[in-house]
């Protein structure tokens, strides 16, 4: 078990959205937290992470800074959203060990999963086949860091723990239409379209495939409870173990903020992976993991917080 009272622990990506919840649950628990963002430095260059690993000299550290977005941000810059997420993992990785850090956290993502996986997703599917392409370079990318802490745990004896989080949402998530994920563009989009009285909101895509959520909070509380209880080797599912299909959350998500035009769907733009949900038993078995915010409530509480932030 690692001590997490008193300890000092680096959390890369800690003003983001997931970082800040991270920041919170931490800190709760006794810890000494040093969040890192944008205007700490470039991630991806070895001097900065050297200087901020001497600096701060944690005993853990989380690594949740990455280039994200939606399946249009994807599309457009495949490079960079591989490049960006591979230099800032491997380097940080490699610095850690390096720096003697006692234990790491690294975030992947669902989206490194196969097209075609059959569900619900096993770890056991993570190298069946090739991820879907509108997300393939960053998928990728962060598989590639389960293979490094992996091996550096072999040669080097780290200990180095992958979790891979489903799609995440709830207060503070990022709301741009550009770059924010589905559940907060969709939020935006109804409401605004509710504002103007306009009478019909398109979305991409045909509405069929199936996504899995967990609220931001669960998700904190997963790796809060990996860092104190879980050191092996094997990546681990974080999710709430539930599909939906986007048509039905579209649906779900136009109630929830009042909207009650048309929705259109526009069948030219792409759909992504088929169908996305997680086999949550790893967790739950190895660190005790299970989701407890129910879907409404969560989504009552982002809408709320948009109107309240916006």
């Amino acid at each position: 078990m690692f001590p997490i009272d008193d300890a000092r622990i680096l959390v890369t990506g800690g003003t983001g959205f997931l970082g800040s919840h991270v920041c919170r649950e931490l800190e709760q628990a006794g810890a000494e937290v040093a969040a890192l963002g944008r205007a700490d430095g470039d991630l991806g260059e070895r001097a900065t992470i050297d200087r901020l690993l001497a600096d701060r000299q944690p005993d853990a550290v989380i690594h949740l800074a990455a280039v994200v977005g939606g399946i249009g941000a994807n599309r457009a810059e495949p490079g960079r959203f591989f490049y960006e997420n591979a230099r800032m993992g491997i380097e940080l990785l490699d610095a850690c060990r390096v720096a003697g850090v006692a234990k790491v956290i690294v975030a992947g993502t669902v989206c490194a999963y196969p097209k075609f996986t059959p569900l619900p997703f096993s770890e056991e599917s993570l190298w069946d086949g090739y991820p879907e392409e509108t997300n393939a370079p960053y998928g990728l990318a962060k598989r590639m860091l389960i293979v490094q802490a992996q091996a550096y745990r072999e040669q080097y004896g780290s200990n180095f723990v992958s979790l891979i989080p489903v799609n995440l949402y709830g207060p503070g998530d990022n709301f741009d239409l550009e770059s924010g994920h589905v559940i907060p563009a969709m939020i935006r989009k109804f409401v605004e379209a509710r504002a103007t009285g306009a009478n019909e909101v398109v979305l991409w895509g045909d509405g069929t495939p199936t996504r899995e959520f967990l609220h931001v909070d669960d998700a904190a509380r997963a790796f809060r409870l990996a860092l104190e209880h879980y050191d092996d080797p094997d990546p681990v599912n974080v999710g709430s173990g539930e599909e939906i299909a986007i048509r039905d959350l579209a649906a779900f998500v136009a109630s929830a903020t009042g909207y009650d035009g048309t929705i259109v769907w526009d069948a030219t733009k792409p759909n992504g992976q088929p169908r996305r949900m997680l086999d949550t038993s790893r967790a739950a078995e190895r660190f005790g993991f299970r989701a407890e915010r129910p879907f409404g409530d969560g989504i009552a509480e982002t809408v709320d917080w948009y109107l309240a932030n916006r």
